[in-house]
């Protein structure tokens, strides 16, 4: 049975609520796990009491500060800030953390970028030695959610994570993303699905409910996990209706 985290920045989310009773709305729907974006402007102290209360896992978050890490300027402060995204990630029991690479910066080559983030990520790597968690760089698409970024090719994360070669350090491979850009799962992972560190899911277009759209979800996800993938599969995905049914629904049809 395929393990599902529900990303409830989006899901089960209701104007003016409670975040941490969106964990409890999760586990009501039969989620094992959640997950969410920034940790800085959450309450710690009301999640930390909803996952005791539940028994349900987060299973990532956000590394912050979310500052590019093309920049070799924003070396040190990132690097801060995950030795405490690391104590929280420890605190929730989360074992990814999530990274983004951060803007295409004018002033600087895709060389000098590479080499920023790489060098970033292989400091960070030794921040989360012998911590229980993986540190997860995120390609996005620049088609429609995130034009600028800099790292849109699941292929270029990939050989990143190959030449840092630390197993601290993979990627969050988001399949919405990557069909975005026109990428075949099986030609941009090949023989690297031990890279992956986490799955997140949704439809094309609208970044909506999966099986709402055009993306072969159910099929790339058969052939990931026919290749060893064992983690969960986020569902990141703007909801028609974030109701409970709706969300089961969708579980059940990516093989839960």
């Amino acid at each position: 049975m395929r393990q599902f985290s529900a990303c409830i920045e989006w899901l089960f989310a209701r104007n003016g609520d409670v975040f941490a009773d969106r964990i409890r709305l999760a586990h009501q729907a039969g989620l094992s796990a959640v997950e969410f974006w920034r940790w800085t402007d959450k309450d710690l102290d009301a999640i930390v009491a909803a996952v005791a209360e539940t028994g349900i896992a987060v299973s990532g978050l956000v590394a912050e500060p979310m500052i590019a890490l093309t920049n070799p300027a924003n070396r040190e402060a990132w690097l801060q800030g995950l030795r405490e995204s690391v104590a929280v990630a420890q605190r929730l029991g989360a074992a990814v953390l999530i990274v983004q690479a951060g803007d295409d910066l004018s002033g600087f080559s895709r060389a000098e970028q590479r080499a920023s983030l790489i060098a970033a990520l292989t400091a960070g790597a030794g921040i989360l030695e012998g911590s229980g968690v993986r540190l997860g760089l995120e390609p996005l698409n620049t088609t429609i959610d995130h034009p600028g970024y800099y790292l849109s090719s699941t292929m270029e994360g990939l050989d990143i994570v190959d030449e840092i070669g630390r197993p601290e350090i993979g990627i969050v491979y988001d399949l919405y993303h990557s069909a975005v850009m026109g990428e075949d799962t099986q030609e941009v992972i090949g023989d690297r699905i031990d890279r992956i560190v986490h799955l997140h899911v949704a439809d094309h277009p609208g970044r909506s409910d999966p099986g709402t759209g055009q993306i072969d979800l159910a099929e790339r996800l058969d052939w990931l996990f026919a290749q060893g993938y064992r983690g969960r599969i986020g569902l990141e995905y703007r909801p028609a209706t974030s109701d409970a049914k709706s969300v089961r629904a969708v579980v059940k049809s990516l093989g839960g």
